[in-house]
């Protein structure tokens, strides 16, 4: 492991998956951004934004399904996101769905449980909460196999989709079909490079879930970290996506054929000039060709 990969590992320890966002990459914006912000997205669907995370509720006659309490070292945050929802709706709270397993976008659950909803995860998100025995972090009353599961509520249908191993193995996808819109967390990033060096993540296989995410039917992708100026994603940013994929692959296939893989500066002068103004480019960039050097080194 070069000195890279041991520091991005041990930062990704603290789980502070900023990934590129306003939030990570202005800290004078940040500073007077609010630290919340809820709006309508789509007809019932609202996008809850605390600080650099995001999540989405959907709110319907028969109750309310809420996404990600994002509450990692952070109360309030899943306070607001309740005062949010309230402000919004009096309609019980029934599901709480966690994107995956990862304490940065799902600790804090407790409130949520205790309001009623049922936690609902990926099984494998199940089996890893379950070993952790994080009291602020209900371990999923119900899960999701890999071959998906459907919620309908009060007349709206809710698709929550597994499409294969890629920012961890356990991510699900929300869908809302009627809504033509898609919630997916930390590896459909909307204009920014991938977070460090992916830790925790599975290649190729992430960039074989983003040609299935490309095949379902939607218009809007809500990230789990804002887009540049707060924007939400489209078909064309996971184009953009994959093809971001194809050129760090190519640059660290030349890394590797010099030997250089190890080799800190060699990852540093390695420049990617289209996506230079994408969230985290700097910061990650040499993170992101030190891990794909790594898959080649292994694959080899």
């Amino acid at each position: 492991m070069t000195r890279l990969s041991r520091r991005s590992f041990n930062l990704f320890a603290a789980c502070a998956c900023f990934g590129g966002t306003l939030m990570a990459d202005d800290p004078v914006a940040a500073q007077q951004a609010p630290p919340f912000q809820t709006r309508e997205i789509a007809p019932g669907v609202f996008l809850f934004r605390y600080q650099g995370h995001q999540s989405i509720f959907v709110v319907t006659p028969d109750g309310v399904l809420a996404t990600d309490p994002i509450g990692q070292r952070r109360p309030q945050a899943v306070t607001t996101y309740i005062e949010e929802i309230r402000k919004v709706t009096q309609a019980p709270i029934r599901y709480l769905v966690y994107s995956h397993a990862h304490f940065d976008h799902i600790e804090g659950g407790a409130p949520f449980k205790a309001a009623g909803a049922t936690v609902v995860a990926h099984q494998r998100a199940r089996d890893r909460l379950a070993a952790f025995g994080n009291p602020n972090t209900p371990v999923p009353d119900e899960v999701v196999s890999d071959e998906g599961r459907v919620i309908e509520m009060g007349g709206t249908r809710i698709e929550l989709l597994y499409l294969g191993r890629n920012h961890s193995d356990n991510s699900l996808v929300i869908r809302l079909p009627a809504q033509r819109l898609i919630f997916a967390v930390d590896w459909m990033p909307v204009q920014a490079v991938l977070f460090r060096n992916l830790p925790d993540s599975y290649l190729p296989e992430w960039q074989q879930g983003l040609d299935r995410a490309l095949a379902l039917e939607w218009d809007v992708l809500v990230p789990g970290h804002p887009g540049p100026g707060g924007r939400l994603g489209t078909k064309q940013d996971v184009q953009n996506l994959k093809q971001y994929f194809a050129d760090l692959e190519a640059a660290a296939k030349e890394i590797f054929a010099q030997g250089r893989c190890g080799n800190e500066q060699a990852l540093r002068d390695t420049r990617l000039a289209r996506y230079a103004d994408w969230g985290g480019y700097e910061q990650f960039l040499p993170m992101n060709l030190d891990r794909f050097c790594g898959h080649l080194n292994t694959a080899s």
